[in-house]
């Protein structure tokens, strides 16, 4: 049976309005509403949508369809890069679910919401322990954008017009820097990695160093999962040259490292997915975004929860403070564009590290140290592989090199037998050769890791 006439939900589909609408805006058809779209990016054709079918049908089909997809907990999932596989509480899904936090999750008016507004407080003082930062905002969309942001926030704070950027960091992370700061003029100049240790060449970042330079963003650990045991030095290195530091986290990490506060960096930016948030094929998920001194807070995107008291009675409230930086009252004078973000995931994340507690998360870390060394050992006695890669200390993520074999066509090999692992590396870093990521976490068993090693023998 299929469906006659207008569409009962979607009466713009309907042939009269459409005309009527285009008159309204001087347009001759509905193509001329893409016109600034260049025609080499243009589809060329009509979408193939079927006609409507029952709700029952498109259920089935859609059931089948999604099916096919390779995807946890049906294969085994090795991969990390930004998106990593945790165990998540069942209390913290239950927290999220209420619907005080997820019908008031980014209020305007939040004042009246003071439950929403408690629990990011909650947050927000979390990550500053979390991270040895003085202030903390209630959230960005992801990692990506809370790393462009800062770049962008550095440039403008030191108003310099050269930043620098790890070559070991994530490529999608570098992509999106390099989109956010294009109209600003700034130009990136790349620090190279150790190509032993896996850690920053200090010397690549002495050469970079000058009076026009901002700052410099890398991660710890970086895209390899190495430790940057120079983290330290390099941040001297650039707050001598009048620049400040910008570091992106794992948070769980810190679990059994440092926090970036305590070796000076000047911002922390990173993904709170691994803090009881799904994987949600790759989002959306929760940047985190915070300064070591109060003087960059008026400086920082995003929204910041404060807390205060009333005007009678004294009573401790909560309320939104350093609008000013947002678009919806400063328009384009704006810190950014962060209108909105994540905050009901942020409550998803207060809460897993409030359930974990402190003695709970540094156990966590030490489980996973534990499995991620276990797994990298085991796989080097794989013939034909080198594990780990670089020299250096890692946490929870490694690279491995392929002797004889492309890491494309590993990867593919072993998503056919149900398990994803050894992300593709050659295409964003040729200089390493063939070789795959690997991440390795709480959720792994010793028969995982057994299964995965078996599987990489077979296909090699």
């Amino acid at each position: 049976m299929t469906m006659q006439g207008p569409h009962p939900f979607l009466p713009n589909l309907d042939e009269e309005i459409v005309k009527e609408m285009l008159k309204r805006v001087g347009a001759s058809s509905v193509s001329d509403l893409f016109s600034d779209i260049p025609p080499e990016f243009a589809l060329g054709r009509k979408l193939a949508i079927p006609e409507g079918k029952p709700e029952a049908t498109v259920r089935r089909e859609v059931g089948r369809r999604l099916s096919l997809d390779v995807t946890p907990p049906q294969a085994l999932c090795f991969l990390g890069g930004g998106v990593w596989p945790h165990y998540i509480p069942a209390a913290v899904e239950s927290i999220v679910s209420r619907q005080e936090f997820y019908t008031s999750y980014t209020p305007y008016q939040p004042e009246i919401s003071q439950g929403i507004l408690q629990a990011l407080f909650e947050y927000q003082s979390l990550m500053c322990d979390l991270l040895g930062m003085q202030a903390c905002n209630s959230s960005m969309y992801d990692w990506a954008s809370g790393a462009a942001e800062a770049v962008r926030m550095a440039a403008r704070v030191k108003n310099r017009d050269v930043f620098l950027v790890a070559e070991s960091i994530g490529p999608q992370r570098l992509a999106v820097i390099k989109s956010y700061i294009e109209p600003m003029g700034l130009a990136l100049r790349t620090v190279k990695f150790d190509r032993v240790t896996g850690g920053l060449d200090q010397k690549s970042l002495d050469e970079w160093l000058g009076p026009d330079v901002a700052g410099i963003y890398f991660e710890n650990p970086n895209f390899f999962g190495v430790i940057e045991e120079g983290a330290e030095e390099a941040v001297e290195k650039v707050h001598r040259a009048g620049g400040l530091g910008v570091v992106g986290v794992d948070p769980i990490s810190l679990s059994v490292l440092r926090e970036p506060g305590s070796y000076g960096v000047d911002v922390v930016v990173g993904e709170g997915q691994p803090l009881g948030i799904p994987m949600n094929f790759g989002g959306p998920h929760l940047g985190i975004f915070a300064v070591r001194e109060m003087s960059l807070a008026r400086s920082m995107p995003g929204r910041m929860i404060g807390m205060t008291t009333t005007k009678e009675g004294g009573d401790r409230a909560y309320c939104m403070v350093l609008q000013t930086r947002e678009q919806h009252i400063r328009r384009e004078h704006a810190s950014s564009n962060i209108c909105t973000n994540q905050a009901l995931l942020a409550v998803a994340a207060a809460s897993y590290l409030s359930l974990l507690g402190k003695s709970g998360f540094s156990r966590l870390g030490e489980v996973i140290l534990g499995n991620s060394h276990y797994a990298a050992e085991a796989i080097g006695e794989v013939a034909g592989v080198e594990s780990p890669l670089f020299e250096g200390p890692f946490f929870k993520e490694f690279a491995v090199r392929y002797k004889s074999s492309k890491a494309s066509d590993v990867f593919m090999r072993l998503s056919q037998k149900g398990i994803l692992g050894g992300y593709p590396l050659t295409k964003d870093f040729p200089g390493i050769g063939e070789a795959g990521g690997y991440c390795v976490t709480e959720v792994h068993s010793s028969d995982d890791i057994s299964q995965l090693v078996g599987a990489l023998r077979e296909v090699l």
